[in-house]
């Protein structure tokens, strides 16, 4: 069956029809059951990366995000410095706490340097964070992989997209952390992974026993020239990728990391997550 476009889909809506006919879309996947969630009715668990409130500031980010329906949260350091002292760390971390919301963990947190590998677990520690997202260059995975055991927080490497020299696909994480700790793992990007030529549903298959975060958005091109729309308006197959989530039994979260409208966000987000949620709903 050919895919519907978007315009197509919401003409449909327009008539009371689109919900039949994205069950008939969908058709070619069981039904996937589990318990009722914020997430459209399956086990899946969304959150959001405040990379995508980065010209807000803490108050705003957790008024949107809640504004959103999200009650996970994963920080970029914008909204809480890695500079910041262990006091500060825990009065923030209580505020989100207060707000209904699980701060699960930070990033994307880059390590150069053993001091940065350092900082990045004191400070999730201090938060009470269960995961960094991180890129930690090649020489410290060793010392990640020491560190991940003394702490028990997982690392989730982010793969950045063609042109990047660390981790440009989720693969070349994957090789260079298979033999380590399995708390130590990936965060699939599936905007950098599309951009990088491949189909972010056959990385999450491939990689799924690793596979700790997703960071979801869309593309406007499988190429390195693709850039940042809402999801469902891009050339990611956003079903495929959720059914795929569900085939695996993924138990992370999938966060959205919208990086369109920098200051205007929340428009674009709602939009990305009223899409999720309407996928999932009939999956």
């Amino acid at each position: 069956m050919a895919k519907k476009t978007r315009r197509e889909f919401f003409k449909l809506a327009g008539t009371g029809a689109a919900a039949a006919s994205l069950s008939t879309l969908l058709a070619c996947s069981p039904k996937q059951g589990g318990p009722q969630t914020e997430s459209g009715g399956t086990s899946l668990k969304l959150g959001m990366a405040s990379y995508t409130f980065r010209e807000f500031g803490l108050e705003e980010t957790l008024a949107m995000t809640k504004r959103l329906g999200l009650t996970r949260i994963c920080f970029k350091s914008f909204h809480l410095a890695l500079e910041s002292k262990e006091k500060e760390i825990k009065a923030v971390a209580k505020k989100v706490k207060d707000n209904g919301l699980d701060l699960y963990g930070c990033g994307v947190v880059y390590m150069k340097n053993k001091q940065e590998v350092d900082r990045a677990f004191d400070y999730a520690k201090a938060a009470g964070m269960r995961m960094i997202i991180g890129v930690p260059n090649h020489e410290l995975l060793e010392l990640v992989n020491k560190k991940v055991q003394e702490y028990n927080i997982k690392v989730a490497i982010h793969n950045h997209g063609p042109g990047d020299e660390l981790y440009p696909t989720p693969e070349s994480i994957y090789e260079r952390i298979k033999d380590l700790d399995s708390r130590i793992g990936l965060c699939l990007d599936i905007g950098h992974t599309q951009r990088s030529g491949i189909n972010p549903s056959d990385s999450a298959l491939k990689f799924a026993d690793r596979l700790l975060d997703v960071h979801f958005k869309d593309v406007t091109a499988p190429t390195k020239e693709g850039r940042a729309v809402e999801v469902g308006r891009g050339v990611i197959d956003i079903p495929q990728f959720l059914r795929t989530l569900l085939k695996i039994n993924y138990s992370g979260i999938a966060s959205l990391e919208y990086e369109k409208d920098g200051r205007d966000p929340l428009p674009g987000a709602a939009e990305s997550v009223g899409y999720v949620k309407g996928v999932l709903s009939v999956l």
